[in-house]
């Protein structure tokens, strides 16, 4: 019997189930903290939005390095076939549920601690939107290669990868100096 295989359907099943069970399980903690309201709840949160943002960083980063070797894969090969999965994963899995981690924690960070005050954290949350957009754009561009569509050059990709990482630098220096 041969051994399964990651882009078979049994495994791709069982990485859903467990994602969509830590997703429960962060999403509990928050919700538990929410309720109990600790003294250090701002800290809490600010960790969780912490740790969603690098997780959703992570996969804007690795997506346009799957594109740039998925571009070369002949449409329909085995090869292909496995970068679809690993893109849709990446995806539905990781990307999707940081993202919207990042934007609800960070969006009751801004109201409860900011008050949604003060010209760095409108450029941040503009950056943010920038950022989300890359990701829409991402996401746009799994959808396309999951049919075989049109593809863009493994060189656009790459000039792809650094608006994440410029948007990146922009929102912590605004976060960290806050200046103005």
């Amino acid at each position: 019997m041969a051994p399964e295989k990651q882009v078979d359907a049994k495994p791709g099943r069982r990485a859903a189930l467990r994602a969509t069970m830590a997703l429960i399980v962060f999403v509990g903690l928050i919700a538990l903290l929410v309720f109990l309201q600790p003294e250090s709840l701002y800290l809490w949160v600010k960790a969780f939005h912490v740790i969603a943002v690098i997780a959703w960083m992570a996969g804007l980063f690795y997506m346009p390095r799957l594109f740039i070797y998925h571009t070369d894969a002949e449409p329909g090969s085995v090869q292909s076939e496995t970068f679809k999965v690993m893109e849709k994963r990446l995806l539905k899995v990781i990307m999707n549920p940081a993202m919207m981690i990042s934007w609800a924690l960070g969006l009751y960070l801004a109201w409860d601690i900011y008050g949604f005050q003060g010209g760095w954290l409108h450029a941040k949350i503009a950056l943010v939107v920038a950022l989300t957009l890359a990701h829409m754009h991402q996401s746009r561009a799994v959808r396309q290669f999951a049919v075989d569509g049109p593809r863009k050059t493994a060189r656009y990709w790459r000039l792809m990868n650094e608006i994440p990482t410029v948007l990146m630098m922009l929102i912590v220096i605004l976060v960290i100096v806050k200046p103005f």
